[in-house]
């Protein structure tokens, strides 16, 4: 295959996985990522190979992938309750095993390096994760089943996280990734941004949040997600979008979208900006001059 990048190996792997089941008349989606993982050093013709796939009380860390003297073992989080996520921390480690195998012999992962695909986390952690992203969510297929979408709201992604069985927010990430609209993705707690993630579009327009250095960043009093008896609103409600940047021009608005987590403690936001959303200067520039996001 030559140099493998997260994304050639996910749709190497993604072709096959269309082959076979397309021959046996299996369903594609959502993938068995713990069958798949057991098979994957057969598909590269690997001597060292996955051997065990099993959850294992780990606490501190959502994942586990290390060699032993047989082959390696993919561990997940026994407390770990949402299939989405279990699914997810498996595709993670089997991109650790797929990418890394020869760097390393241990990969502990925690929540945090899964749940925002970011840079700051590390190479290897961000690789796993776009690599995980990819084999649980092809690209083609999810583009594929957006075409018939008259708008995004959290109903149609909620659907394609149904379809992929991965978390909803694994889901929106993946289309943040690529859609050509101006949205925004924020996780909040207790009134704070943990952290937010901007699709291409919407950054380069000056909609974004400094989560990543610096004080904390509250969640405006006026928003939706600071309701709190707007427990879920999925397809949205038009508010002024200074409510969450101050930078905004008059008269912007912006669709502010909502789940709240009982058992995460957790609110997650969805911001849809105009198409026709002219930059805001003001905030583009000063933050090109401090450094970004």
């Amino acid at each position: 295959m030559g140099a493998m990048t997260p994304v050639k190996a996910a749709n190497h792997i993604s072709k096959i996985l269309d082959a076979i089941c397309k021959a046996h008349g299996d369903a594609r989606f959502p993938v068995d990522v713990e069958r798949l993982a057991l098979g994957c050093g057969e598909i590269f013709q690997w001597d060292d190979r996955i051997i065990q796939v099993q959850s294992a009380a780990i606490k501190g860390f959502e994942g586990c992938l290390f060699k032993g003297e047989k082959g390696w073992l993919l561990l997940y989080n026994e407390a770990l309750t949402s299939r989405g996520r279990v699914r997810f921390t498996q595709a993670h480690e089997l991109g650790h095993y797929v990418l890394h195998r020869t760097l390393q012999d241990e990969f502990r992962c925690t929540a945090e390096n899964m749940l925002e695909w970011a840079a700051r986390y590390g190479k290897l952690e961000s690789e796993a994760d776009q690599f995980a992203s990819y084999i649980l969510m092809p690209l083609n297929d999810f583009r594929a089943q957006l075409q018939c979408a008259t708008d995004i709201d959290l109903e149609v992604l909620g659907d394609l996280a149904e379809r992929y069985g991965v978390s909803l927010t694994s889901a929106i990430l993946k289309w943040l990734e690529f859609t050509d609209r101006q949205a925004v993705l924020i996780l909040s707690t207790d009134g704070f941004m943990n952290w937010s993630v901007s699709s291409e579009p919407a950054f380069k327009a000056g909609a974004f949040f400094k989560t990543r250095s610096g004080p904390p960043v509250p969640v405006s009093a006026y928003s939706l997600a600071a309701n709190e008896s707007a427990f879920i609103e999925r397809q949205g409600i038009e508010i002024p979008a200074r409510t969450w940047f101050r930078h905004a021009n008059e008269g912007d608005l912006v669709r502010e979208m909502k789940i709240s987590s009982d058992q995460y403690g957790n609110v997650l936001t969805l911001l849809s900006l105009p198409k026709n959303m002219n930059a805001w200067p003001s905030r583009v520039a000063e933050e090109s001059s401090n450094g970004s996001a």
